[in-house]
């Protein structure tokens, strides 16, 4: 067996594309294009590479970027002195702070700071709250973008096993909520599950976010099950140079799953064309427009 791959560069890319055309009805509304702003404090090259990739993307679908770049010594006063004053700006429809941040800044206590109207990363304590509480949200992006992908998989993932590897606040307790919310039945697995192997194998939707290359190999996959790779893991190459692989052993899972995401090139692209869709229904919400149509 060889299993379908899940395009999500081509997925995303379709929805860039309605976002720009949304992004243009807004902008006619609003007198303004809508607005992203992004805070960055430090020069971690990861959230670096993910910042130009965040502003290249806004950009080019029409809509205003504004990025901020701290020192790795800003302090936690002027950090939420900086928050405080693009939760003020009109021109700013969502806000999203980049983790990871600098040691001696309290990350908690800045994501709260963000106004919940525009906290298009949903990380703000009241937008996780209804979430878990099945209300109206914003939701985190790679989730969003992992039951996207799923979707494509199947028709419905409702009574679907459903095991999500990992249980971090941005991708693994978002993503079991969702999961819950399409009526699938949701197991989360963890560094301290006692048999993570056995627990995969049940899987009929596989989601795995564990930040460790390769992690789950092609045996502790049910076959025929779908798998959403979340990881990004970058590895050295048998030439000597870098690659980047994710936390599934892919060419041992693609012979047993039915349906895969390839990694780079499936839930990456479609976090930050999810983002920019946040970014759009932030601006309608604070206008009173019309929902974008994405």
């Amino acid at each position: 067996m060889t299993a379908r791959i899940l395009d999500g560069k081509a997925m995303a890319g379709e929805i860039r594309a309605k976002v720009a055309a949304e992004a243009a009805r807004i902008a006619a509304a609003l007198g303004r294009p809508p607005g992203l702003a992004v805070v960055m404090v430090g020069e971690n090259p990861a959230s670096a590479s993910y910042v130009r990739h965040k502003t290249r993307s806004t950009l080019e679908t029409g809509m205003a970027s504004f990025e901020h770049r701290l020192p790795a010594d800003t302090s936690q006063q002027d950090l939420l002195a900086l928050i405080a004053r693009l939760n003020a700006d009109p021109t700013v429809d969502g806000l999203l702070v980049q983790l990871p941040l600098p040691a001696g800044i309290d990350s908690s206590e800045a994501l709260a700071a963000v106004d919940p109207a525009k906290d298009v990363d949903g990380f703000h304590p009241l937008n996780v709250g209804r979430l878990a509480s099945g209300l109206p949200a914003f939701v985190p992006c790679t989730p969003l973008g992992c039951i996207a992908l799923a979707k494509k998989a199947h028709a419905s993932l409702a009574g679907l096993e459903a095991v999500v590897l990992g249980r971090s606040r941005i991708v693994g307790k978002p993503l079991a909520q969702l999961l819950l919310g399409e009526n699938a039945t949701v197991t989360i697995a963890h560094s301290k599950t006692r048999d993570i192997a056995a627990a995969c194998r049940r899987a009929d939707l596989l989601c795995v976010a564990i930040g460790k290359p390769e992690f789950v190999r092609g045996g502790w996959i049910k076959p025929g099950a779908t798998v959403i790779d979340v990881g990004i893991n970058r590895v050295a190459g048998a030439d000597g140079k870098g690659r980047f692989v994710g936390d599934v052993a892919f060419a041992e899972a693609v012979e047993v799953a039915g349906a895969i995401t390839p990694v780079p090139g499936g839930v990456g692209p479609m976090t930050i064309a999810l983002l920019l869709v946040n970014t759009l229904s932030a601006a309608c919400a604070r206008a009173g427009l019309k929902a974008p149509a994405v």
